[in-house]
């Protein structure tokens, strides 16, 4: 504060304080071009069911589930820390009674920081392969709809984790890039994003989005829509992991050509006793009817809410779909009848958000100021 005895010494004070302010946001550019030199760049697709992350010039390295295995009543991490991602998703409803598989995310955001912390930390370490002072700069996608606190307990948990700085990204700008759509240019592009606990939909134009909407609705609920069909039908209990293999095998949301059937096992809820079934995809079409219309609605309001000249843009671009949900069988179809707009798949839609982040990464010096970032670093 400037002492009110001297008001003449104002002036002089705050030049001094720029001129301080300006060396040290200098020195601080300088140390973190040095510090790039000798760290990994990173992208994360921060996934409810799998977490992918690319560093910047070599593309996606990793892919692994978000699940870890831990001490049950502890955060303690199996095999010194190492029980994480393939690893653990073999464990999953398959643990004794001392150990616990978790899924960290859940809806697109952490549901536990501790786990989430130390599933980061595994995967910085693996990619990056360096400690101390050689931390990464770390580019997240999160999903449109989170909340301010819970996009601060995703940089938390990332800096925590072992990254030097932190900018996060929305989903469907990240999805939009990694599928190679013209957000930039002056038209509308439209993406439908379906992964394991969120659905992303947005309309954007010239660099940013115009309107958007972030359903919680995912994979994993199509799998408890099927685990609670068979419990109420069958009085049959499985896993999530062999629902979700039911899910890809003869799922489907629309009638197919050529209609399947597969044996199911799991227990039998009123004896106890280990029983199988068998299981046509009608039934399976019809115990997904909810979570699909639920996605559909949410395609709805994102068209009602769009500026006419880009809803005029959407007849002849249509929309395309990423994310591991739109593989669903016929997906593709329903949301076309319910919008009357062409509806395409983006190439190798399980990687487009991660693709994305690449991009993002490839420019950071450029888009950095337009992102969500982290208050520590060298910036």
């Amino acid at each position: 504060m400037v002492n009110p005895q001297f008001p003449f010494c104002e002036r002089e004070y705050f030049a001094g304080q720029n001129r301080d302010c300006d060396i040290t946001k200098g020195i601080k550019v300088i140390l973190d071009t040095v510090l790039g030199w000798f760290s990994k760049d990173m992208g994360i697709d921060l996934g409810t069911c799998n977490t992918l992350v690319c560093v910047r010039g070599e593309g996606i390295v990793l892919n692994e589930p978000s699940v870890v295995a831990v001490r049950k009543g502890t955060n303690v991490v199996l095999n010194d820390g190492e029980a994480v991602g393939l690893v653990a998703k073999e464990m999953l409803g398959k643990t004794p009674g001392s150990i616990t598989a978790i899924r960290p995310m859940k809806d697109g955001v952490i549901s536990d920081f501790e786990i989430t912390e130390r599933m980061l930390g595994y995967f910085i370490r693996k990619v990056h392969g360096r400690g101390g002072l050689f931390r990464p700069r770390v580019v997240i996608a999160v999903p449109s709809g989170i909340t301010a606190v819970e996009r601060r307990a995703v940089i938390d948990s990332a800096e925590r984790a072992g990254a030097r700085k932190v900018f996060l990204v929305d989903e469907p700008m990240a999805a939009g890039l990694g599928a190679g759509l013209p957000i930039t240019e002056p038209t509308a592009s439209m993406i439908v994003d379906i992964g394991g606990g969120t659905s992303e939909i947005a309309i954007m134009s010239l660099g940013d989005i115009s309107t958007c909407e972030s359903v919680r609705i995912g994979g994993d609920d199509f799998d408890e829509a099927l685990i609670n069909h068979l419990k109420r039908t069958y009085n049959l209990l499985i896993g999530e992991p062999r629902a979700e293999q039911v899910k890809i095998q003869i799922g489907s949301a629309a009638p197919l050509e050529q209609e399947m059937t597969m044996e199911i096992a799991g227990r039998d809820t009123i004896s106890g006793l280990p029983r199988k079934i068998v299981i046509t995809s009608e039934e399976i079409r019809e115990a997904f009817r909810e979570p699909i219309a639920g996605i559909i609605e949410g395609v709805m309001r994102t068209l009602e809410r769009a500026e006419p000249e880009l809803a005029a843009d959407l007849i002849e671009n249509g929309l395309y779909m990423a994310g591991g949900g739109s593989l669903l069988r016929g997906m593709d179809t329903v949301i076309s009848n319910a919008t009357g707009l062409k509806v395409q798949h983006a190439d190798d839609p399980l990687t487009c958000v991660a693709r994305g982040c690449s991009v993002y990464l490839e420019n950071l010096e450029i888009l950095k100021d337009a992102l969500d970032q982290s208050g520590s670093g060298w910036d």
